[in-house]
């Protein structure tokens, strides 16, 4: 896995799921603050920035569905938070990642069917 490959394609995902795994559970730059505010993604003064990181969201689900095994995605997100954004590892990075990549596996419907996508 590349960690620096970031441009997966969107393909059969649904973006908005993803995102809310993302910024519920990981959101490294902290962005938003900690899941127990009332903060949302999606709300008017976080959408500018709503898209932050689903390059690396997009990356994950995709390798964990192509079958890459769970440590090797969770140490992709944490390569991306130390290295590549260049932030301490902090104590909980490890478990924020591992539970980004626990909450993809859990949710098939992240997945769009082709035949369910609009034309």
């Amino acid at each position: 896995m590349n960690p620096s490959n970031t441009n997966s394609p969107h393909q059969n995902i649904d973006l908005s799921r993803l995102r809310h795994i993302g910024w519920t559970l990981w959101d490294p730059i902290n962005l938003i603050g900690p899941a127990q505010t009332d903060q949302q993604w999606y709300s008017d003064k976080n959408l500018p920035f709503a898209d932050e990181y689903d390059a690396y969201l997009v990356f994950a689900a995709n390798e964990l569905r192509n079958g890459a095994a769970p440590q090797q995605t969770v140490d992709y997100l944490v390569h991306i938070e130390t290295q590549h954004m260049c932030l301490a590892e902090r104590p909980d990075t490890r478990d924020r990642a591992l539970a980004v990549v626990t909450a993809i596996l859990a949710d098939d419907s992240i997945w769009i069917d082709a035949d369910e996508q609009p034309d």
